[in-house]
C-alpha cells in the first residue's frame, strides 16, 4: 500500500511539472521569395531554476537547407517563469510548400516537442521566351581616359581659376585705394539776424567765464553786431570804427536804438582800448541793447537753401573713374566665372 501512494505521488508531481513547461515555435514570416532567410524562433517557457537544452542543430526537409542558431535573450513572464528562446535561420531555393517537423527541448531532462509549421517558398517569375535579353555577369571593364571628352571642361576650368585670380588682384587693388566719395550737400543758409542772435546766445552761455575779461565778452559780442550790420545793411562795418558804423546807420535807424547802439559801442572801445573796468549789470545791459537793436532791425525772408557740390581736382576725378571701371571689371569677371563654373560642374556630372 506504501508503495502505491509513493507511485501515485511521483506521477502527481510528473505530471504538475509537465503543466508548467510550455515549448512553442514560430516563424518569422510564413512566405518568402527564393534565396531568402527565415528565422525559426523556439520558446520554452518553464521555471526559473528548470534546466532548459535547445537541439544545437535541427533536421529540416530536403530542400530547406539549415544556416544557423542564433541565441536570443530571455523573457520573464507574469507569472514568475522564465522564456528561454532560441533561433534558428533557414533559406530555400525550391519553390515548394514546405512542412517543418517539430523540434525536441529538454527541461529537467524531459523532452517536449515544439508546434509543426509550415514554409511557402515563390519563386520570381521568368520569361524564358525571350532568354536571349538576359545577360550574364561581366567583368570589370577597363575604360581607357579620353582626353577628348574632358578637355573641353578642363581648359574652361583653368580659365575660371584666371579670371578669379584677376577678379580678386582688382579687389586688391580696389580696397588699397582711398575712397573718393563726392557727396552734394544741401546747406540751409541762415539769415543774418539768425547769425548774430546764435552768436550772442554763445555768449550769453558762457558769461560766467567772459565776465572775467570783459575785453574778450565785448570783442565778441561788437564781432557779432559788426557781422549782422554788415550783412543787413551791405558795407563793410568789420573794417569801419565805431563812430563811422554809427554816422551810416544815422540816415535810416531808429535814433533810440541807434543811442543804445552807439553807447556800447564807445563802452567796447574803452574796455578793448583804455581797459576800462565794466560792471556786470552794465554787461548785461548792453547785451540786451545789442538785442534790442537786432530785433528792430531784421528782415524776416524765408529760409534759403543752398546746395554744396565739392570741387574733385582732376587726380580725383580720374581716380574715381578708375574705382567705377576696377568696379564693373570685377562684377563682370565674377560673373563669368559664376556661368563657367555651373557649365563644367553639369559636363563633369554628364560625363560621369
Amino acid at each position: 500500500m506504501k508503495k502505491y501512494f509513493i507511485v501515485i505521488i511521483l506521477i502527481a508531481c510528473t505530471l504538475q511539472s509537465m503543466a508548467q513547461v510550455k515549448v512553442e515555435s514560430n516563424l518569422s514570416a510564413v512566405e518568402m521569395l527564393v534565396g531568402q532567410q527565415v528565422q525559426i524562433t523556439v520558446a520554452a517557457t518553464a521555471d526559473k531554476d528548470a534546466n532548459v537544452v535547445f537541439p544545437q542543430e535541427a533536421t529540416f526537409p530536403m530542400g530547406v537547407e539549415f544556416m544557423g542558431a542564433i541565441e536570443m535573450p530571455d523573457e520573464e513572464t507574469d507569472n514568475g517563469q522564465l522564456r528561454r528562446q532560441r533561433g534558428y535561420v533557414i533559406t530555400s531555393f525550391e519553390d515548394t510548400l514546405y512542412y517543418l517537423p517539430p523540434m525536441t527541448v529538454k527541461v529537467n531532462d524531459q523532452d517536449y516537442q515544439t508546434n509543426q509549421l509550415a514554409l511557402k517558398v515563390l519563386t520570381v517569375e521568368v520569361d524564358t521566351t525571350n532568354y536571349e535579353n538576359y545577360f550574364g555577369p561581366k567583368d570589370v571593364q577597363d575604360n581607357p581616359f579620353m582626353w577628348e571628352e574632358w578637355s573641353l571642361s578642363f581648359w574652361l576650368s583653368i580659365l575660371m581659376v584666371v579670371l578669379l585670380a584677376i577678379a580678386y588682384y582688382l579687389y586688391l587693388r580696389l580696397r588699397d585705394n582711398k575712397p573718393v566719395i563726392a557727396r552734394i550737400r544741401i546747406v540751409k543758409r541762415l539769415l543774418p539776424h539768425q547769425k548774430a542772435m546764435k552768436a550772442i546766445e554763445e555768449i550769453k552761455a558762457e558769461r560766467m567765464v567772459t565776465a572775467e575779461d570783459p575785453k574778450e565778452y565785448y570783442t565778441r559780442l561788437t564781432d557779432a553786431l559788426r557781422k549782422y550790420i554788415e550783412e543787413r545793411y551791405g558795407f563793410s562795418a568789420m573794417e569801419m570804427t565805431s563812430s563811422e558804423i554809427i554816422e551810416r546807420l544815422m540816415a535810416s535807424g531808429d535814433q533810440q536804438s541807434l543811442a543804445e547802439l552807439s553807447q556800447l559801442f564807445q563802452t567796447a572801445d574803452l574796455v578793448k582800448f583804455a581797459k576800462y573796468s565794466t560792471l556786470i549789470n552794465e554787461n548785461d545791459a548792453n547785451l540786451v541793447s545789442a538785442v534790442d537793436f537786432i530785433n528792430k532791425t531784421k528782415i524776416e525772408t524765408p529760409v534759403a537753401e543752398q546746395q554744396v557740390k565739392p570741387l574733385l581736382t582732376k587726380e580725383e576725378e580720374r581716380s574715381q573713374k578708375s574705382r567705377k571701371v576696377l568696379k564693373i571689371s570685377i562684377a563682370l569677371l565674377l560673373a563669368v566665372s559664376m556661368m563657367l563654373f555651373v557649365y563644367v560642374v553639369y559636363s563633369v556630372y554628364d560625363l560621369l
